[in-house]
């Protein structure tokens, strides 16, 4: 009994004697509204990041749904604020204006889509004001997006901007500027529903074709039973009010932001 009762003191001494590993500080999230012009229109972002991490980090450029710039978009730049990267939700309508309905928010997408080179500098904006923030990695900048956003992160990769990867979530995949061999170097990650009735297999047959005629390093990820947009909370309550084919899945929601962490590890490590 008495050599137990040693073993066991001396046991509890020695575990205490241990160093303990440092705890890594929980994430401490600093978000600001930005403001800045481009195509002759004023903009309203808001940047994200970490306060207790130190040093300079990828930055991370979030493209809203064509609702415009919510407060969704604004949580997903927390997000990935708290994963480590600064992250600029950025303001592709101007003014930060959001809209009420269907309708005026396809017009609102559809008056960007039309500007081409005017897209391009409100993107191009977005950027330089996110590798201004002295937390920025400025040779590690990527972008994810959010239908409409989702089709302009791909749209942007495809004109060869400086992004590192892209990650468009339930986005159109259709283009009138395909990717040309050896001009676009992003990787890209799609996060398809597999029921998406706004992205047909014709889409998606022709979106894989253009990534491997152009040479484009791609992953393709497909959610069983998903929905056109399915990480957001709110596509239940907006399917019912507007009558739409849209669906929040928590499954597909889960999955698809693993992927892109996962996605997004391997290319800025």
């Amino acid at each position: 009994m008495r050599l137990s009762v040693l073993v066991v003191t001396a046991l509890v001494l020695f575990s205490a004697c241990q160093p303990k590993k440092a705890e890594m500080p929980k994430p401490r999230i600093h978000g600001e509204e930005v403001t800045y012009s481009a195509d002759s229109v004023n903009m309203k972002g808001y940047v994200a990041w970490d306060t207790q991490k130190q040093g300079k980090r990828p930055g991370i450029l979030v493209v809203h749904e064509w609702w415009g710039h919510t407060p969704y978009a604004r949580h997903r730049a927390d997000m990935l604020a708290e994963l480590g990267y600064v992250a600029l939700a950025v303001d592709m309508y101007g003014d930060g204006k959001t809209a009420e309905h269907p309708k005026e928010a396809g017009m609102f997408a559809g008056e960007v889509m039309k500007r081409g080179p005017g897209a391009a500098a409100r993107f191009v904006k977005a950027m330089e004001i996110l590798k201004a923030n002295p937390n920025v990695d400025v040779n590690n900048i990527g972008a994810i997006g959010y239908c409409f956003g989702g089709s302009t992160v791909l749209n942007m990769a495809r004109q060869g901007l400086d992004l590192k990867a892209v990650v468009s979530f339930h986005g159109g995949l259709s283009t009138s500027t395909p990717a040309k061999k050896g001009e676009m170097k992003t990787k890209v990650l799609v996060c398809n529903g597999a029921a998406d009735k706004f992205v047909p297999q014709s889409d998606i047959d022709a979106f894989k074709k253009e990534m491997d005629d152009a040479g484009v390093s791609y992953t393709f990820k497909s959610y069983d039973g998903a929905l056109h947009g399915f990480t957001n909370p709110a596509a239940d309550s907006l399917a019912k009010k507007f009558d739409m084919a849209i669906a929040y899945n928590t499954v597909a929601d889960s999955a698809s932001w693993a992927d892109m962490k996962l996605f997004f590890g391997e290319i800025f490590k």
